[in-house]
């Protein structure tokens, strides 16, 4: 009989292999929607490649190629811990096929581990491409001996354990702490929420203590933070000393490390574990209930309503589409308070960029948030297996698109409002462009949730059995996200230039006008996509 742990997890990557709906779906739609993953995620996975290979050749340049390890190390450490910590909600607890896998003739700590297994297998090509790009950087410059590159592939796959296993037990721990209380999803985000907008104010804490404008000092400061870094989580010290110095304890250390932690860490997870997902799961009613009038709301609200219940009922969800609101608040409320041009020089590394010029670009800065992944791309697909209630339902599909598109604008325009006036009055603009700054936010946010219904409808997805499938990779939040991203990047940049040399407020005037059309084609769109449903 096979392994336990290698057959549930052989089970569970096969139930949601691309490869199974390739070779053996006769929907050609679906096979397309895959190709087109496939092929997006390969171009994403090439800048990222051809990105950290550009930042080994200039660390070639300078002379730190030693430090090349070190960052590499950091670099996979961080996005290890990051995506963990978003995706623990959804994969080690609160996931959908909880009942049938406990069900199974396996031990709660067995699941568990294969749950975390799983996941770190999912995330395993973003940390391998990040990897192998800089080891053909340090290539490159180093005169390294040939077990070096044997060596750094196979530490490759053991480097993203440990942050994703302290990940993993602080996801343990808010889970565990919000369990107890009745809002258990609402804390449990706010948690969430409070530790990753920690982990990313250190970057500024960090850069401001080794901030230094003479290159001489810099090389010296890049060794001296790889250094210190290494002294306080020493898995960047080992992989460092294990591929410059081919030290066999360090090698031996990292990869003793992994393995012990992961069982110790899994024996208090696998304890708890389904006392957690027990009580996540469950729902509290209220002691005192009365009953009053009820008010007649219109249908419309009533569905955006549905779908504000639907967001509060899912942490994962919650967090990946509140995330860019939260941000964008912080910006602007940080904004006030430590002032425009200080935030410009911190975020621009000193760039000759003033707060005036900038004016046309506030918009599409908080835009930039405020639309990173609207509630629209997510939520056609997150009815999954009840669809046919709502294809019962004696609504119209067009009803059904506009109420789940007015939840976003109920969502967004909110904290784009807010946010805005936030950045107009620490950069103290005019009324008047204040004002164009405003309606063009409300524009954009009206393109967001259209285009992202667009996305939602067109790219469904209704047979995932994990709801991380859906919001964090399914194909229509890629579709909107990606393009989205860089064209909003592009276009702050853009209107900069054109504000230089034409005035800005008719700069924003075009931009309010390609937002509403664009806007205005997105929606009849959906509601075409809609009636064919």
């Amino acid at each position: 009989m096979k392994n336990k742990n290698i057959l549930l997890l052989k089970t569970l990557l096969l139930s949601t292999s691309w490869r199974n709906v390739l070779k053996y779906s006769k929907d050609k739609k679906k096979k397309k929607q895959m190709i087109g993953g496939i092929v997006g995620m390969t171009i994403i996975f090439a800048m990222i490649m051809f990105y950290c290979v550009m930042m080994c050749v200039g660390y070639g340049q300078i002379g730190i190629t030693d430090a090349i390890p070190a960052m590499c190390a950091v670099m996979i450490s961080a996005l290890a811990f990051l995506f963990t910590i978003f995706k623990t909600n959804g994969y080690l607890f609160n996931f959908k096929e909880y009942d049938m896998l406990m069900s199974l003739p396996f031990d709660a700590k067995t699941i568990a581990g294969d749950k975390f297994l799983y996941m770190y297998i999912k995330s395993l090509p973003w940390y391998v491409s990040i990897s192998v790009s800089m080891m053909i950087g340090y290539g490159l410059y180093a005169d390294a001996s040939v077990l070096v590159y044997p060596v750094w592939i196979i530490l490759t796959f053991v480097l993203p354990i440990i942050p994703m296993l302290l990940a993993a037990f602080i996801g343990f721990l808010i889970a565990k702490v919000s369990s107890g209380f009745k809002k258990t999803n609402l804390v449990q985000t706010i948690l969430v929420f409070i530790f990753v907008i920690f982990c990313f104010s250190l970057r500024f804490i960090i850069e401001g203590i080794f901030k230094t404008n003479k290159v001489d000092v810099v090389l010296e400061t890049v060794s001296d933070a790889t250094g210190t870094i290494g002294s306080y989580y020493w898995p960047v010290k080992w992989f460092a000393g294990a591929i410059n110095g081919l030290h066999i304890s360090d090698i031996l250390l990292l990869v003793g490390v992994s393995l012990l932690l992961f069982e110790l860490i899994f024996i208090p997870v696998g304890k708890s574990y389904r006392e957690i997902n027990s009580k996540l799961k469950s729902h509290g009613a209220a002691k005192a209930y009365k009953m009053t009038v009820q008010k007649k709301k219109s249908l419309i609200n009533t569905i955006a309503f549905k779908e504000f219940k639907r967001m509060m009922g899912s942490t994962t969800y919650m967090t990946n589409v509140l995330i860019g609101e939260i941000l964008a608040l912080l910006v602007g409320v940080i904004s006030l308070f430590v002032g425009l041009d200080k935030v410009i020089t911190t975020v621009l590394q000193g760039a000759p960029i003033t707060k005036e010029m900038l004016y046309p670009a506030i918009p599409l800065i908080i835009y930039f948030f405020i639309g990173m992944v609207p509630t629209t791309a997510c939520s056609p697909s997150l009815e999954g297996k009840n669809f046919w209630i709502v294809q019962s339902l004696p609504i119209k599909k067009e009803i059904l698109y506009r109420g789940k598109m007015l939840f976003n604008m109920y969502l967004t325009v909110p904290f784009a409002v807010v946010s805005t006036l936030c950045l107009c009055i620490s950069a103290k603009t005019p009324v008047v462009n204040a004002v164009l700054y405003l309606i063009e936010g409300v524009a954009l946010c009206a393109f967001s949730t259209a285009w992202g219904c667009v996305c939602g409808v067109k790219h469904m997805r209704l047979d995932w059995e994990n709801e991380v499938e859906v919001v964090k990779q399914g194909a229509a939040v890629a579709i909107y996200l990606f393009p989205n991203m860089f064209i909003t990047m592009g276009l702050i940049v853009l209107v900069v230039v054109l504000g230089l040399r034409m005035n800005s407020n008719l700069v924003t005037l075009i931009l309010i006008l390609i937002a509403a059309v664009l806007a205005l084609l997105s929606y009849l769109r959906v509601m075409a996509l809609a009636r064919k449903l």
